[in-house]
């Protein structure tokens, strides 16, 4: 069987672990050339080896996307070195959580210059190309704190919020290009995401959020991001939202 992604090329942020890298590892089994994406080079590096070894082809850029020039490079480059750039997978993130009363807002500076802006110039960067091709996949990596405001994860409710509506505005813009956009919005997911979280008393409530219940892996995520780029093009899947079963909100 012919793979479904065998003419497409992939850019995934925050590739070189947790949602990101699935994400990514399940694209190339699919046959898409993927651009791998993120600030850490040896586990970038270990993921392109991986991939490669499977038979796939990843070229990885280390890439700080909270920084403007470094996101247009990342975007311009991939489109340099495979002509064409078809989906791009937002998946850098991180989770700052606690009390607003006491938060050191530097904190919610760091928080937002990745969650937010960082989505905003990889998508800003990668829309001339896309509309130039008249095809093309933007997604966003929100999350269920997108949805539901909940005390001591405030700051990190605005930053996933942000994402929500962006990318509604986004869908509103580009759909006439035939560009599609999709937000998938995980419950709680096993990662890196709360190793952040400087607030110990959050850290503690989150992990043992966590341990209560049987989390969500990356692969999960990666399925729901599969399901929604193999679609057929008349297709837009707007919004996942994926919790692990024994998850209430």
């Amino acid at each position: 069987m012919t793979a479904k992604l065998s003419d497409k090329v992939a850019i995934v942020t925050g590739a070189s672990s947790g949602i990101g890298k699935a994400t990514a590892l399940a694209l190339a089994a699919e046959g898409a050339r993927i651009v791998l994406a993120a600030r850490r080079s040896e586990k970038l590096d270990q993921v392109a080896e991986q991939i490669q070894a499977n038979g796939g082809n990843a070229l990885p850029i280390k890439t700080d996307v909270t920084n403007q020039t470094q996101a247009q490079q990342l975007i311009q480059k991939a489109n340099d070195v495979f002509g064409q750039v078809d989906i791009l997978v937002n998946s850098a993130g991180i989770a700052i959580l606690g009390e607003i009363d006491g938060a050191n807002p530097a904190d919610w500076q760091r928080m937002f210059d990745l969650n937010v802006l960082g989505l905003m110039y990889t998508t800003h960067a990668v829309l001339p190309i896309l509309k130039a091709q008249k095809t093309g996949h933007i997604v966003n990596i929100s999350s269920v704190a997108g949805r539901i405001a909940r005390a001591g994860v405030g700051a990190y409710n605005a930053s996933k919020w942000a994402v929500n509506a962006f990318s509604e505005a986004l869908r509103q813009e580009v759909y006439q290009h035939q560009i599609r956009v999709t937000v998938i919005e995980p419950g709680l997911v096993e990662t890196e995401l709360f190793d952040h979280v400087t607030d110990p008393v959050a850290r503690q409530h989150n992990l043992d959020r966590l341990r209560s219940l049987r989390p969500l892996q990356g692969e999960d995520i990666a399925a729901a991001i599969l399901y929604a780029v193999t679609q057929p093009p008349h297709v837009n899947v707007n919004e996942i939202l994926i919790r692990p079963t024994d998850q209430e909100r």
